[in-house]
């Protein structure tokens, strides 16, 4: 493989200094016409390219910023990763996304790439709760946006949507459609977005009047389709008169995981079981039985992100900490029609 062209190549074809290339790079005001020209031919002959990063680093940033999330293969955090990378690619800046699969120790690891690269700024869905790392790297200046998390104080910048309330009309709305007994499946609650959608889940059986019992808790360890269906597996197998007649799914990819399993055991949906998502992505309305689903406003939150670490990163002193919380709208299709007869 050829060497890399480097300034030194381009100084020696124009006949100038390495320090006068410096200045045709970077303060070409500095140069007259005709020196600049002739360096100008020398990096075209050449087929020079700058170090962009080295240069970046040595001033002590990047033109990059880091975007860490739990799962990438979730179209969630692909809507959100759009969001966040039409904003950076206006204001000029790339995006290097790390994904953690929910694991604190890979997200730690990105953590410490993410600082030695000197990047601008880091937007994360932490894994877990807010880690030791992620504090250090604030303290030493590296701006961090909490992405679909509130922040716990008033000192850091979070863009998040009120999960409590998007449980709570999930399963307010199965409750209204005649349901009285509901399924919760999502896990693990060590996740903050999961733990409040069943908290809102909880608040909608308590306003009803309906005993705890009411709600069916089931953890899974993941978040995918595979998780969905074995969920489901597990409460089709229940005593008929404690099996739920609905599910209320963390996300859409466990929903649509619920729906698979449902239809592969001769199961009708809504009629035998009702289902809503969370989240809204694409698919869920193109499912076989199109599916209710809380919806996020997906590029909204990761462009909204980036725009507050944007403004910090340019701005430090001046920049003022916003926590930004949407607000969730349900999507009601036919996964989750009124009942037409008596629950079981």
């Amino acid at each position: 493989m050829a060497a890399a062209i480097s300034v030194k190549d381009v100084a020696a074809r124009a006949g100038v200094s390495v320090g006068t290339v410096s200045n045709v790079l970077n303060r070409p005001d500095r140069v007259s016409p005709e020196t600049r020209d002739r360096v100008s031919a020398a990096i075209a002959e050449l087929g020079f390219v700058r170090n962009e990063s080295a240069r970046h680093l040595r001033a002590g940033s990047s033109r990059t910023v880091g975007l860490v999330v739990l799962d990438v293969a979730n179209p969630f955090f692909t809507d959100v990763a759009r969001g966040v990378e039409d904003t950076a690619s206006a204001a000029g800046l790339a995006v290097i996304l790390c994904n953690t699969d929910e694991k604190t120790t890979k997200e730690d690891a990105y953590l410490e790439l993410l600082e030695e690269q000197r990047v601008r700024g880091i937007l994360i869905t932490p894994a877990d709760a807010i880690s030791d790392r992620l504090t250090e790297l604030r303290r030493r200046g590296t701006p961090v946006v909490l992405l679909d998390r509130k922040a716990a104080g008033r000192d850091q910048c979070s863009v998040s949507v009120d999960d409590r309330k998007g449980g709570d009309l999930a399963v307010s709305h199965l409750l209204e459609s005649g349901h009285r007994r509901i399924a919760f499946v999502g896990g693990p609650l060590s996740i903050a977005q999961v733990a409040d959608r069943l908290r809102g889940a909880r608040a909608a059986v308590k306003r009803a009047g309906l005993p705890e019992a009411a709600l069916i808790v089931t953890s899974t360890l993941g978040h995918n389709v595979a998780a969905g269906r074995l969920a489901v597996q597990e409460l089709v197998t229940m005593a008929k008169r404690k099996a739920p007649t609905a599910v209320f799914c963390a996300n859409d990819l466990l929903a649509l995981g619920a729906l698979q399993e449902l239809s592969h055991r001769g199961f009708r949906v809504p009629a035998d079981m009702a289902i809503v998502g969370y989240d809204d992505i694409d698919f869920a309305s193109a499912a076989m039985v199109p599916l209710s689903s809380v919806r996020q406003p997906r590029h909204q939150l990761g462009r909204t992100a980036a725009e507050l670490l944007i403004e910090e990163a340019d701005n430090a002193a001046g920049h003022k900490h916003r926590q930004v919380v949407f607000e969730p709208e349900l999507i009601v299709r036919e996964s989750s029609t009124r009942l037409r007869r008596a629950p079981r």
